[in-house]
């Protein structure tokens, strides 16, 4: 099955605790082959942090290109024996799936892929109608941790390999009130810093 539940279920139960991508991405490589997308997969390096792998796949190859992009890395679970379903059981229960990642960020990678999935059936397998335009996906495993291995070296390779982009959608999980209540265009800046804090894993 292609829809959303199924593509999270099988993302949530490969336990991608960044640098391990467990599986998670050949899940999405499988999926976009058989939908006729050209998948790469890129491995990066760096001096005193782990390869981590990566997948860049793309269907088309002339303008509008819209890319949907994201991580299938977690963070580490915790106790694993304190969690009431697996952490990595990708369960469904009373309308609810469970599992590490579910929404940071496996599922919206889902709903991405569930969608474009259901618009080339509905479109001969193009990007659009009368056959021009691209959709892509830009996946790292290297989100969650020192993000050195991940998104920034993946879009350099893009870049030159000739790859631009007119559009991105992130599904990162963001929320005000109520789940899915905002949506974010664009970003005006950001701030790092590092933050330690004494307790237990919420």
């Amino acid at each position: 099955m292609n829809d959303a539940v199924s593509i999270t279920r099988d993302l949530v139960r490969c336990p991608s605790v960044t640098p391990a991508d467990a599986g998670a991405l050949g899940v999405l490589e499988n999926l976009l082959k058989t939908a006729g997308f050209e998948v790469h997969r890129v491995t990066f390096s760096e001096p005193g942090t782990a390869d981590v792998d990566n997948l860049y796949a793309r269907i088309g190859s002339s303008a509008p290109h819209i890319t949907f992009a994201g991580h299938t890395d977690v963070v580490p679970p915790g106790d694993e024996a304190a969690w009431t379903l697996g952490a990595f059981s990708g369960e469904v229960k009373d309308g609810y799936l469970y599992g590490r990642g579910a929404v940071d960020m496996k599922g919206g990678i889902a709903c991405s892929v569930a969608a474009v999935l259901q618009y080339l059936s509905e479109h001969g397998g193009k990007a659009q109608e009368n056959g021009s335009g691209s959709i892509s996906f830009l996946i790292t495993g290297d989100e969650e941790d020192v993000s050195i291995n991940g998104t920034v070296k993946l879009l350099k390779w893009c870049a030159e390999r000739g790859e631009k982009f007119d559009h991105c959608v992130l599904g990162e999980p963001s929320n005000v009130e109520v789940l899915g209540d905002m949506i974010k265009v664009g970003r005006r800046g950001s701030q790092s810093g590092t933050l330690i804090v004494d307790g237990v894993q919420g």
